[in-house]
């Protein structure tokens, strides 16, 4: 049976559904993904065939309907965003789903599943993926998700984060830093303001400062970030290689933060607007400091930098 999976619309979100995904394969499902065009990259290294969607339904609905389709066994579907439309494109494309039962959209699935208790964005996924097979007649003993979410990386994304890091002259131990969350989170700024104080506190502990923002970000990382090297833009497998092989990865909550949980980096995330509870770094190799309503003072910060280069 080949299951298409909607995946959520967000890069951290996506990261935090990579133990679902795994799940499923482990199961013995074929897994296919739809997605946003920057999952194409992130997970690359999963060898999956993957469908982007623009965000435009009729247009979406013909992605899907247009991609291969397996050649033996029924196709369904798994929905991880908790959102109405994602259920919509997946009955206007034919494909009869699972998924959680929010956003009034329970009429919508061939398998809705209660909603779970409060609980962290990667145990909410493979609550969904967990429901599913239990629905679909498939038996599994792993009824929790691991510690790590275990992104796999190709050669290619490993070198060619390699050959950016040479063009910017960025030898190791670095520091790789994400200052930037775009929007607001119910009104309140994203981001920590204090990220260029660690420049200094960064470079005494023998550690380069780089950044390697979206192209829309890169004005804004200059000014967070004063004397830093600012590496090009790179696709996001290749920006997940760059925080593979750094000393620490230093981010607010945000899509950065998650990605260097998926490859097992040694990690600072920072929170001033986001409960940690339910979207902090799923790793045992990050340090969280602040909190939902209380940004961390720079010292706390430096002293959690420290902390986690100790980490093994």
């Amino acid at each position: 049976m080949t299951v298409l999976v909607r995946l959520p619309n967000h890069v951290g979100d996506a990261c935090m559904a990579l133990p679902a995904l795994h799940l499923l394969r482990d199961a013995g499902l074929r897994c296919a993904l739809v997605g946003r065009g920057w999952g194409d990259s992130l997970l690359e290294g999963m060898h999956l065939h993957y469908v982007t969607i623009q965000g435009r339904l009729l247009h979406d609905v013909a992605r899907i309907k247009a991609a291969p389709k397996p050649i033996e066994g029924v196709m369904r579907g798994l929905i991880l965003p908790n959102s109405f439309g994602s259920a919509l494109l997946f009955v206007l494309a034919d494909v009869p789903s699972a998924g959680l039962a929010t956003a009034h959209r329970s009429w919508l699935l061939r398998w809705p599943s209660p909603e779970p208790v409060e609980c962290h964005e990667v145990e909410r996924f493979y609550a969904a993926a967990l429901a599913a097979l239990r629905a679909w007649g498939i038996t599994t003993d792993r009824t929790a998700p691991p510690p790590s979410l275990d992104l796999p990386l190709t050669q290619e994304q490993r070198s060619a984060a390699a050959a950016v890091r040479r063009t910017g002259r960025v030898g190791e131990p670095y520091a790789l830093l994400a200052p930037i969350a775009t929007g607001l989170h119910r009104g309140r700024v994203k981001h920590w303001a204090h990220f260029a104080q660690l420049m200094s506190v960064l470079r005494d502990r023998g550690l380069t400062p780089v950044a390697a923002p979206p192209a829309a970000e890169v004005d804004a990382a200059r000014g967070a970030l004063p004397g830093a090297t600012i590496l090009p833009s790179v696709p996001l497998g290749v920006f997940a290689a760059l925080a593979e092989g750094a000393a620490v990865v230093i981010a607010n909550d945000s899509g950065t933060s998650h990605i260097a949980a998926a490859v097992g980096a040694r990690q600072v995330t920072i929170f001033g607007v986001t409960d940690r509870t339910r979207t902090g770094p799923w790793s045992r190799r990050a340090v969280c400091v602040g909190a939902n309503g209380a940004w961390p003072g720079v010292d706390e910060v430096v002293a959690a930098i420290d902390q986690a280069l100790q980490l093994p």
